[in-house]
């Protein structure tokens, strides 16, 4: 009933930027918190940043300074900006979202199903 659809990725040269973008579809009443997650090979899944539905955003250390996640709530879409990209954040990033179907339920949690982001030279 909810898709999370990514865009963005690609391959990209160190220090370069991408900007991802993940646009929910579907019978959506409202969203909190959205987020991008990544994962490498051989690596667990881990948080790179999350935003409430008023704004408030928290990121990872390892990312801090370099990525920025924003958010469009008329368009029910999150954003990452990746600048001063290293080759350590190569990794499948995923959309992930907390969204209500209506009134009635709680949220459930989504996932999109990744996008590709290679940093190589």
């Amino acid at each position: 009933q909810v898709q999370l659809v990514e865009s963005g990725g690609g391959l990209v040269q160190p220090g370069g930027s991408l900007r991802l973008s993940c646009a929910a579809s579907g019978s959506i009443f409202s969203i909190n918190a959205m987020a991008w997650y990544r994962q490498a090979p051989g690596k667990e899944r881990e948080l790179v940043a999350s935003i409430s539905s008023g704004g408030i955003t928290n990121s990872a250390d390892s990312v801090k300074g370099r990525f920025t996640i924003s958010r469009d709530n008329d368009r029910n879409t999150v954003y990452l900006q990746m600048n001063s990209l290293k080759p350590e954040d190569t990794a499948v990033y995923y959309c992930n979202a907390d969204v209500r179907i209506n009134y009635l339920l709680r949220a459930r949690n989504y996932w999109g199903q990744g996008t590709q982001v290679t940093v190589s030279s």
